[in-house]
């Protein structure tokens, strides 16, 4: 079985999770495809054979890779999903720092997640990712997002108006320092910061959510995610930042944005004993009563 394998961070204190993982592979007979730097990362730091198969490119993964791994946080898991895209390769994130809503398997839990995977005990839990079409193609082909899109301005200067329609029917002008369209995977996310509901996976929804908007009376509103939703933004700049999952370019005053729901979505590993409810529960620390804790 070919398994790829990527991660951005190779440190003193995480070196140890890498090296066990690929031990753990290599008992299972399991082939690694590393990302390329990644590879030499590892090839440095822990020795790593430099024949060890790599890649480079989302083609990579069309044929001849059977799952995917990230090890870090969250943010390596959006990463990740960059190369997986549409060629339906299951994804499972272990997390090397905190508690992660994506990457949610604890390093300590390595070698038993692995396991389950080996025994194939395990089910594929479906991720949407939301799609986004510029006048200018600022985005090229890298413009899906897993979490959210950010129409906001640039700098520390007067709020903007962010113009919305949904599905060609015009919905709201946002007086707000920007406005954030979320997948229900990124409601977790910067949607949740700025006040954005949290929604379980599997919802067919996108969140749209402002940022300090001035009107007290908007709030976060639900919408379909089949319906396409267009914006525009306005205020005293000529440019302006439209962001997919962090990934910023720079925009001009009235250029439209339309965000849809991609054609395809990706398939998260998820285990029976590991699930949205108990990742979501542990990280809020809902349930523990911390009154009386010193």
């Amino acid at each position: 079985m070919n398994v790829a394998v990527y991660g951005q961070r190779v440190t003193k204190q995480n070196s140890a999770y890498f090296m066990e993982f690929l031990g753990v592979l290599k008992d299972f007979g399991w082939n690694p495809i590393i990302q390329k730097d990644l590879k030499e990362t590892l090839v440095k730091k822990i020795g790593l054979s430099e024949n060890t198969d790599e890649f480079s490119s989302y083609s990579d993964f069309t044929s001849g890779i059977d799952l995917s791994f990230s090890i870090g946080g969250d943010g390596t898991f959006i990463k990740n999903i960059k190369y997986v895209r549409d060629s339906g390769v299951p994804v499972l994130g272990i997390n090397t720092g905190r508690l992660g809503f994506l990457a949610n398997i604890g390093r300590e839990h390595i070698q038993e997640a692995m396991d389950m995977v080996n025994r194939k005990q395990y089910v594929h839990q479906k991720r949407s990712l939301i799609r986004v079409e510029t006048e200018d193609n600022l985005f090229g082909d890298d413009n899906i997002a897993l979490n959210e899109i950010t129409l906001q301005k640039r700098d520390t200067s007067s709020m903007i108006t962010v113009h919305a329609s949904l599905e060609g029917k015009y919905l709201n002008s946002y007086w707000a320092d920007g406005l954030i369209v979320a997948t229900p995977s990124g409601s977790t996310a910067y949607s949740l910061s700025c006040g954005g509901p949290i929604i379980t996976p599997g919802c067919q929804v996108h969140i749209l959510t402002p940022i300090s908007p001035h009107n007290l009376n908007v709030r976060p509103m639900v919408v379909p995610d089949h319906m396409p939703i267009k914006l525009s933004v306005e205020g005293r700049s000529r440019r302006y930042l439209v962001s997919l999952d962090g990934h910023s370019m720079s925009i001009r005053q009235g250029e439209e944005v339309i965000v849809q729901k991609a054609d395809y979505m990706i398939n998260v590993i998820k285990f029976e004993e590991n699930n949205f409810l108990d990742t979501i529960r542990n990280k809020m620390n809902w349930g523990i009563d911390n009154r009386n804790r010193k």
